[in-house]
């Protein structure tokens, strides 16, 4: 079973981990090398980086791959820089990583792997602007795209998005995001893993399990009896009063009917109102572990 978090759950417990136990800059490091050894490195490598924390990710790992013999190109999307990222920034300069200013008219194809580092989790909206030509240029690729934490234009909490970047791969950070699960989501992700690099949950929101870990002790019902009720993701919506999110509502329908509620999708969300789970369904990637060393 693994734990699947909200924006807000991550944000928090990555400021506890940052204040009690690990710098910052250390889990930048960790982040950028755990998507290193997420990637069968090859070809011409292009990263796009924003302006946020999820930047300094691409920089760090800019620098990891360089130090491996991996050349790569950085494309600078923003001219806003975090105080880590400006720190991998240098250091990847230093490294010898060429960097670009992003113009919105670069043809991105004679790329290999293409590293979507634009927008993190606490990313809501339309994108607009670099941001967006940036995005396109991405998906009108034919690289292989690997995603840092999520793919850039999706909302962590609900994985909708106006535009998103479409990955073969997305190599979240610390907790699987329950958006992924959500929304379009479904259709933008391919493969995704987990790069754990040692950041302590302050709570649990949902969890991903197979459907004989899914148990409602509380409830006392089971996924073979007669309490469960399905239904779609737009009927749930239909039927929410005050909730953002489909899991907020099912969990409210459930509480109310005193059933369970299992809304069907590619991972079937089943709550009794006090636990909720995303079933699990088919394969589903092993979580990276190892950091290794830089």
């Amino acid at each position: 079973m693994r734990d699947v978090i909200t924006v807000k759950t991550m944000r928090e417990s990555d400021a506890h981990t940052i204040e009690q136990y690990v710098s910052s800059r250390e889990l930048m490091r960790r982040a950028a090398m755990g998507v290193y050894q997420a990637v069968d490195w090859h070809g011409r490598v292009g990263i796009l980086a924003g302006g946020g924390n999820n930047a300094g990710d691409g920089y760090a790992l800019a620098g990891i791959l360089m130090q491996h013999g991996v050349s790569c190109t950085v494309y600078l999307v923003s001219e806003k820089f975090s105080e880590d990222g400006t720190f991998y920034y240098n250091q990847a300069i230093e490294k010898g990583v060429e960097m670009v200013p992003f113009t919105g008219e670069e043809d991105l194809s004679s790329f290999d792997i293409l590293v979507d580092c634009l927008l993190g989790t606490g990313f809501t909206g339309a994108v607009r602007g670099r941001v967006c030509q940036a995005i396109q240029a991405i998906n009108q690729a034919r690289a292989f795209v690997v995603s840092v934490d999520i793919n850039s234009g999706m909302n962590g909490d609900t994985g909708r998005g106006e535009l998103m970047v479409k990955s073969d791969l997305t190599v979240t950070i610390g907790s699987l995001k329950v958006g992924m699960f959500l929304g379009d989501a479904v259709w933008q992700i391919g493969k995704l893993v987990v790069a754990d690099i040692g950041i302590r949950l302050i709570r649990e929101d949902f969890f991903l399990a197979s459907p004989d870990e899914a148990v409602f002790p509380r409830s006392g019902f089971s996924l073979a009896g007669e309490h469960v009720v399905l239904m779609t993701p737009g009927e749930v919506e239909a039927m929410a009063k005050d909730c953002q999110t489909i899991p907020e509502a099912a969990q409210e329908i459930a509480l109310r009917r005193q059933k369970l509620i299992r809304v069907l999708g590619k991972h079937s969300l089943v709550t009794d109102g006090y636990r909720t789970y995303f079933l699990e369904e088919g394969e589903y990637p092993a979580q990276i572990t190892s950091l290794g060393e830089e």
